[in-house]
């Protein structure tokens, strides 16, 4: 089992529940652990405010971003996250239903390692998070691995 969680951040419950619920039948290794808005994902990975006290020497092998988040958006976490050393080099992959080009142009610019469309279809997000999921876990060479 990979010690490193994968971090989901998204606030639409219906879209929470199927992106973890595929990720862990596609055979997860590791924990799944989940943020509703920015700040709840940014007060996990920093150990602050209901998550004070965690290890955060422990990053997320990955994360999961919405783009469209309550709070702080998922450009301003991603700004967050690679403007901290402690999370400087985890992977954010964007997770979001924007196809704007000026969204996807942000995102690398702000240091995404991967921006993925969540298809309206079922069959179509299964199989991207289970991509994700193998490339992320298994085939990368993260900092966590090595």
């Amino acid at each position: 089992m990979n010690d490193n969680p994968i971090l989901v951040v998204e606030d639409n419950p219906d879209h929470l529940e199927l992106t973890v619920l595929t990720l862990q039948e596609q055979g997860a290794d590791t924990a799944i652990v989940t943020a509703r808005d920015g700040a709840e994902a940014l007060d996990y990975l920093f150990g602050q405010g209901a998550h004070a006290g965690r290890d955060t020497h422990k990053q997320p092998a990955f994360i999961l971003l919405d783009m469209k988040l309550p709070k702080l958006s998922g450009l301003d976490v991603l700004r967050s996250v690679r403007a901290n050393p402690l999370t400087a080099l985890v992977p954010v992959v964007m997770l979001t239903s924007s196809s704007e080009q000026s969204d996807i142009i942000a995102c690398y610019q702000s240091g995404a390692n991967g921006f993925v469309r969540k298809p309206i279809d079922f069959g179509d997000f299964t199989e991207k998070l289970s991509r994700l999921q193998h490339y992320w876990l298994r085939v990368n060479e993260s900092i966590a691995t090595v």
